[in-house]
């Protein structure tokens, strides 16, 4: 069900959602948070999918955010508040409010979507890709309990990370973090199995993924041994390799979807550690509400610390 309100009030949208539920036929509320995303009119339809597929998990409040202050000044001083109200479809299980904020009103989404919050349930503010500089002493990011960016939408990734590192408050976390959840899981279980000294590590991926940086981060950080990280093609993260006494413990991703795992002494195995969607980052990030020290740790170790080295590549043969 879609409820079009054009130039209204946060009182009319409250009056339209209970409106659509009764005529859904659940008129309670079964939302478990409110999740705000902060975006534009390019990026809202595949941020907006993600976070549908993600209330399948976490039934929640989903406020959609787009500033449009205008170009001219008389679009700027013509303040307006445009909304879509869904329910049901494709919006999953929960329900979602597009705001547009128009003119003036763009510069006070805070006062927009304060009265729109699920009362009594916690609050999730998400960039997809223009995060604020401090996100945590951002108006909307002050209503929330975790506070979600994405570095790797960023035009300078570890650069968005040294940022991040420096303007770093319990509950924010990155997407970037986020996809390297499988990574550490595969290597602490490694290692779980195999109890021998490390004496340093290599990280292999692409020249700017964030991601790898912070796997190579946390490894510095959890083992204190040097980290040397090795740019490859990719995709992604493409290989870690963890020196110990008893040989090379290695977790090789060449392709992004299947990785082959060699531990000393026991044989190969293929473990599945495919490129995951936005969807299931969100979902993970939506499991846990609580500041994630890990990730503070691994963040905050210090980019600088790491050893960047471009990886050899195939020189053409004699003649060709």
């Amino acid at each position: 069900m879609n409820i079009d309100l054009t130039d209204t009030t946060s009182g009319q949208i409250n009056a339209a959602l209970v409106k659509a539920r009764r005529a859904a036929g659940f008129p309670a509320v079964g939302m478990v948070l409110t999740l705000v995303i902060v975006t534009d009119e390019g990026n809202h339809y595949d941020a907006l999918r993600a976070a549908s597929d993600a209330s399948k998990e976490h039934p929640s409040r989903t406020l959609v955010v787009i500033r449009r202050p205008g170009r001219s000044p008389r679009d700027r001083a013509q303040a307006r508040l445009d909304a879509e109200v869904r329910l049901g479809g494709e919006t999953g299980t929960g329900e979602t409010v597009l705001l547009r904020l128009h003119g003036e009103l763009a510069a006070h989404a805070y006062s927009v979507v304060l009265p729109l919050l699920l009362p009594d349930a916690p609050v999730v503010v998400w960039w997809p890709e223009d995060a604020p500089r401090n996100p945590s002493r951002d108006l909307l990011g002050t209503l929330a309990q975790r506070r979600i960016t994405d570095a790797a939408a960023t035009e300078d990734p570890v650069a968005a990370l040294g940022l991040r590192a420096e303007n770093y408050a319990p509950g924010d976390t990155d997407l970037a973090w986020t996809r390297v959840t499988p990574w550490r899981s595969v290597l602490a279980s490694a290692l779980d199995q195999r109890h021998s000294r490390i004496n340093s590590a290599v990280v292999e991926g692409e020249e700017y993924n964030p991601s790898t940086e912070l796997l190579a981060l946390w490894l510095a950080d959890r083992l204190r041994v040097p980290v040397e990280r090795v740019v490859s093609r990719g995709p992604g993260i493409t290989a870690v390799r963890l020196v110990t006494d008893e040989g090379e413990i290695c977790l090789d991703r060449p392709h992004g979807q299947l990785a082959e795992l060699a531990v000393p002494g026991q044989p190969d195995r293929h473990v599945a550690l495919h490129r995951r969607s936005t969807a299931e980052l969100i979902a993970e990030e939506l499991r846990r509400l609580d500041p994630d020290e890990a990730y503070q740790h691994a963040l905050c170790y210090g980019v600088s610390k790491l050893v960047l080295t471009p990886q050899p590549q195939p020189q053409p043969e004699a003649g060709r």
